[in-house]
């Protein structure tokens, strides 16, 4: 790779997301071509990387929208998390703090729900939400830093009865990595480099993902998962 990181003095791990996919999809291989397991992305980032490995393992793509919940004037404090099928999570050492505080989760959840509703209505062109009770879900993001985000997605999917959980990413700070070890059932961190700054470090591009690639990456998944004659509607 031509590219080189000014925080590492190394060349990046990954040309682009995509190319992260590949690289996870080699550390997921147990998993392929199972009928019980989904492959859910969280969006917009982890789609490109989620859909490699779909596609490498003959599984069903998805994605799993969250919503931060964040404190009115302080955006970056998490009051919790809202995700798909209606799953609401809350922070409570920092609910606990706040006056009015039910009032407040009211009003932000309502506000962050609109936004939620919107990405999956586009994304998934009318396609259902898929059942996951039972199954087992692979839960992909491009990378972890702090693991809020995903930390949020994988509380919510326990609420919804999930058999198994995997936590899956190609590149992790390595003290966040060994958090999720007693949080999911399955972590799989592909590469956690001792000096981590951040997740675009590891990429040559780390270009923003649009809502029309996200959409456009779920139609050819499930396109290439009939051809192969392993779509399901369940």
């Amino acid at each position: 790779m031509g590219v080189i990181s000014a925080v590492t003095g190394r060349a990046p791990l990954f040309r682009d997301r995509r190319d992260a996919g590949r690289v996870l999809a080699g550390h997921l291989r147990e998993y392929a071509d199972r009928d019980d397991v989904f492959v859910l992305a969280l969006p917009r980032g982890g789609v490109p990387v989620a859909y490699e490995v779909a596609i490498a393992l003959h599984l069903p793509l998805d994605v799993f929208v969250v919503r931060k919940l964040g404190v009115p004037g302080y955006p970056e404090l998490a009051m919790g998390a809202i995700a798909s099928g209606g799953v609401q999570v809350l922070n409570d050492d920092v609910v606990s703090q706040l006056p009015d505080a039910e009032q407040w989760v009211a009003y932000v959840a309502n506000e962050e729900r609109k936004e939620l509703e919107r990405r999956e209505l586009f994304y998934r062109d009318a396609r259902p939400r898929p059942d996951l009770r039972g199954k087992t879900v692979i839960l992909i993001d491009d990378g972890l830093a702090t693991g809020a985000t995903m930390r949020a997605a994988s509380r919510a999917l326990k609420e919804q009865g999930v058999a198994h959980l995997v936590v899956a990413v190609p590149v992790a700070s390595p003290e966040t990595c060994d958090e999720f070890r007693g949080e999911v059932d399955h972590i799989v961190c592909a590469f956690t480099p001792a000096s981590f700054a951040g997740v675009g470090q590891f990429y040559e591009d780390f270009s923003q993902t649009t809502d029309e690639e996200v959409r456009k990456l779920l139609g050819e998944a499930e396109i290439r998962l009939k051809n192969d004659g392993r779509y399901s509607a369940k």
